[in-house]
This record gives C-alpha cells, structure tokens and sequence, in this order.
C-alpha cells in the first residue's frame, strides 16, 4: 500500500515558472563638445559647472576647450572638478555627437565636424552666407538654431530668457554711454530734468528695458505697430509709460527729444523704422543701441560692432550695434542659458535620444534648420537661393 505525502500546494501551482526581471530602461548617452567662442568677442557659453555636473553624473561625456569658460569666469579647474575632460586639440571637441555653441561655427570649424553630429546654437541669419549651409550640408550635418526652440507652451523661451537680459542691459549700457560721453545720469533726481527714453519695440525687449528705465526714473515712451503689445506692456507697468503705434511723425518728434533710443523690432527682410533722416535730427550726444542689430535692424544707421569696440559716432550720436549685448553680463547670461540646456538635454536622455524626440514633439521639429544635410527652413531656403525641404517629410 502506497503512502499519501501531504503537500499544501495544488499540481498546477508545483509546476516551475518563468522568472520575473525588472528590465531598466536603457538611456542613450551622448558626447558633448563645448568648444571655445572665437567670433565676435563672444563671452558666454551653454553649460556652467554645475549643469556639467549633473550631465556627467547622468552618464554622458562633457569634452570642453581649455578656457572656454574664462569669459563668464569660470575656470578650467571648476569644470574638470565637475567632471568635463578639458582639451587644448579643437578638433577633438568638434568631432563629438552634440557640439553645444553659442554663435554658429565658423567655416573652419565646420570642417572638424563629424558627419551626422547635432551642432546646437544660434543661427543668426543676417550674419550668414550660403557658403556655411552649403559647408553644413556636405557634412550631412543636424542643425538646431535655439532661437526656434519652442517650449510646452508655444513660446520661444530661450529667446525669450536672453530678451530679458538684453532689455535690461540695454537701458544700463546706455547709462554708462551718456555717462561718459556727456556726464549725464540716466534717469531723474529732484530739480532736474528726467532723460527721456524712446524704446521702439514692445516685445520681451522693450518690456524689460521699459522696466529698467521706468526703475532709473527716467521719462519713457514705446512705439511698436501691434495694439497688443502696447496694450500688454501698459498693463504690466500700470499705465505708467505713454506708447504708440509707428507714426512717422510722431517717433520723429520723440526722437528729437531723446537722450536714449533703443532699437528693439527685428526687422528681417523688412526696412528699418528709424531712418537716417530722423537719427540726423537727434539730440547731439544722445544713444542709440539697436539690440536687433542682427536680425533685421531697427534704425537706418546702426552698423554692428564688436565689445572691444562697442560704439562709433554718427552724426554726432552714439550708436552701439552689439549682436551679443548680454556677454557685457556674460555670467548672468551663461547662467540663465545653462538652466535652459540642462533641462532640454535631460529631456532627450529621458526620451532616448533626439531622434525620438523629433518624431514625437512637433514643435522640436521647428528648431531643426538642418537634417542630415538636408535644409528645412523656408526662410532660409528663400534667402539664399537654396532647394527646401519639409521636415515632416523626412521625419515620420
């Protein structure tokens, strides 16, 4: 007679199964070059130390040109102490996967590019030449301008970020300008006379520039031709500050009173609002800073200029056409572009990559002016004469 072994589990569940395995999600790690700005006297730079260090400790390798940094005053030790690799071979910073900028690489530095790598920075199309797309293309290049770069919102927050900045440092540059040229204050003290200041544009610009004056004490007016800007701006500043469509006449005549003019309406492909005519009426001694200057200017006779010669006189007016006005606050300025970056690359690490990113995001595509060699800006297509592509043509 057989003996009966007593057993809690039932057949079935005695039956061996298939072990269970958390499965990490695998990230793509990428190489990011920070190479040294040569154009313009520029000062600022993508990633501080500390977004370095977070990047690094994310898993991805930081390749930086030694004294990359020094403009914004921050040192090659404070970077390799955060994990970056420090180089003095340019090439080797170019021939990464991404290659972080601020201005666009020059033609030189295109050919240290490896095919297919992304080169993230500003495309500044009134600076370019068809000879530096043509360069991109041959490469097979991605391209992103991060002027295009649009956020959740709709909004082109990076641009909008370096706009603050740019209003602000306007209004206090133009203070040190009447300072030094005729020992004027800019602003009001009691018993004297206020500085006027005519701002010509109510974009993010204008708005923080009419703030910094407004903080000065100076007498403020802002002309722009949308209604809805005018009308936003006098909200924000409790109707403390007259505005006004773009009437000849009428800018004529507030610039005729004015110590300060601030250029701040791209004009891309367009004609200046400001015409010579009117800058010759101007006060003798007073300031003119286009900070548009690069994408369209605003005023007939503003010219671009350098930081380390900033200003030349024309009829008898300061004038200061600086495309990178915010590299004269170059560590406030690279501090406020890091805190962008770090975010918009952490995001293509949580995605996989930029590929994906690209397929998925619609407005991501809209920062895209090349791919694979490929250009995929009308605008730019336009202006040079060159074969467009549509972007979600070639990325489904």
């Amino acid at each position: 007679m057989g003996t009966t072994i007593f057993t809690p589990f039932t057949e079935k569940e005695l039956i061996p199964k298939e072990e269970k395995l958390e499965i990490v999600r695998k990230e793509k790690k990428f190489s990011i070059g920070i190479p040294k700005e040569t154009c313009l006297d520029e000062k600022r730079l993508c990633l501080t130390p500390d977004a370095v260090q977070v990047l690094v400790q994310a898993g991805h390798r930081i390749i930086m040109e030694n004294g990359a940094g020094e403009g914004s005053f921050f040192t090659d030790l404070q970077y390799a102490e955060a994990g970056a690799e420090i180089t003095t071979d340019t090439q080797e910073v170019f021939n990464q996967n991404i290659i972080l900028k601020i201005n666009p690489p020059t033609l030189e530095e295109i050919e240290f590019l490896k095919p297919c790598s992304y080169i993230i920075s500003a495309l500044q199309i009134n600076l370019s030449s068809k000879e530096y797309f043509k360069k991109l293309s041959e490469k097979k290049i991605n391209a992103i301008a991060f002027e295009y770069i649009m956020d959740e919102y709709k909004q082109y927050s990076l641009v909008r970020l370096i706009g603050e900045i740019a209003g602000t440092v306007s209004i206090l540059y133009s203070s040190e300008l009447l300072a030094q040229t005729n020992g004027q204050m800019l602003g009001g003290i009691t018993g004297v006379r206020p500085t006027e200041v005519v701002i010509v544009g109510a974009g993010i610009v204008g708005e923080y520039a009419t703030k910094a004056a407004i903080g000065l004490g100076a007498s403020v007016k802002v002309f722009d031709n949308s209604l809805s800007k005018l009308r936003r701006l006098n909200v924000l500043v409790d109707s403390r500050v007259p505005t006004s469509i773009i009437d000849p006449k009428e800018l004529k005549k507030s610039l005729r009173r004015a110590d300060v003019v601030i250029g701040a309406l791209p004009r891309l492909n367009m004609l200046p609002i400001v015409t010579e005519d009117m800058v010759m009426h101007m006060k003798k001694g007073s300031v003119i800073i286009d900070v548009t200057v690069d994408n369209g200017k605003c005023i007939e006779t503003s010219e671009l200029t350098t930081l380390s010669k900033p200003t030349f006189i024309k009829h008898d007016v300061i004038h200061c056409g600086l495309p990178n006005l915010t590299s004269r606050m170059s560590r406030t300025t690279t501090k406020a572009i890091s805190n962008f970056f770090l975010s918009y690359l952490l995001d293509f690490d949580q995605e996989g990559g930029f590929e994906n990113v690209l397929v998925k995001n619609s407005e991501m595509k809209q920062s895209l002016y090349m791919y694979k060699g490929r250009l995929t800006k009308q605008a730019i297509a336009n202006k040079f004469g060159m074969q467009y592509h549509d972007i979600n043509l070639l990325i489904f």
